[in-house]
């Protein structure tokens, strides 16, 4: 819950950032290793990673611009220079921009696809513990001893306890990696991984939801933004691993 980790001059590492370039650091790493190991291209893998970090950043962005499309028009500019962003367009945006650059390098999709899902599920638990460290994606008040109380100065409402639904969310993603990365060692499921990805992060975030307390995050109806995006992510990944399964039973 504190985002200046280190202060050199006019420079301020912050915890937020910090933890984002670790997990993206880390999780190229370890899917360059898991790409020489299954005879698949590391430069490859790491130009699929660069272009949907690219893309990735770029629809996350605008993702939040249209659900604040008022506010965006009333000032354009306090939003393109602001922290604000939507991971759920984020990952929609990175995975469309993987798909285009293995498109046009002519490469296999779901091969590297499959590869590096498990690595996104780590990244995403390194920037959730980021998250916390900032105060953003906070949850809702409670009594709880579980609770935590933010310092003022951080992202999250300061003097009371909150949720730490941060760390529910990156212990949720640690998992969910560790599960992928079990789903694609095994060579009957490899190629369920990406739909895996979508079945079990699109419920865990749904679910999530429920206890966050950070209203700006904008909302559809009864569901915030990120839930109603959830509902079509896990239908496609229910889609999906369906369509694989039927594949391998006609392979049989």
């Amino acid at each position: 819950m504190h985002n200046d980790i280190l202060t050199i001059g006019p420079f301020t590492i912050h915890g937020y950032g910090l933890m984002i370039a670790i997990g993206i650091l880390v999780g190229m790493h370890l899917a360059e290793k898991s790409a020489r190991a299954n005879g698949l291209s590391d430069s490859h893998t790491d130009n699929i990673v660069y272009t949907a970090l690219a893309v990735g950043w770029a629809s996350s962005k605008l993702t939040y611009i249209l659900i604040n499309l008022k506010d965006f028009l009333a000032d354009p500019m306090s939003f393109l220079s602001s922290s604000g962003w939507v991971v759920f367009g984020g990952i929609l945006g990175g995975i469309l921009g993987g798909y285009l650059y293995c498109r046009i390098r002519k490469l296999d999709f779901r091969e590297y696809f499959n590869l590096i899902i498990p690595y996104v599920a780590l990244a995403q638990a390194f920037g959730r513990v980021g998250c916390f460290l900032a105060g953003c994606c906070y949850g809702i008040e409670t009594t709880l001893p579980i609770g935590v109380v933010f310092p003022a100065g951080s992202l999250a409402v300061s003097g009371v306890r909150l949720l730490p639904t941060q760390l529910f969310s990156a212990l949720g993603d640690f998992c969910l990696f560790l599960i992928l990365r079990k789903t694609y060692r095994n060579k009957d499921t490899r190629y369920k991984t990406g739909a895996m990805y979508l079945i079990l992060y699109s419920f865990g975030r749904f679910m999530i939801e429920f206890i966050r307390g950070d209203v700006a995050r904008g909302f559809i109806g009864v569901f915030s933004t990120s839930q109603f995006i959830s509902l079509f992510t896990f239908a496609a990944g229910i889609i999906l691993f369906t369509l694989l399964s039927r594949k391998e039973n006609k392979t049989v």
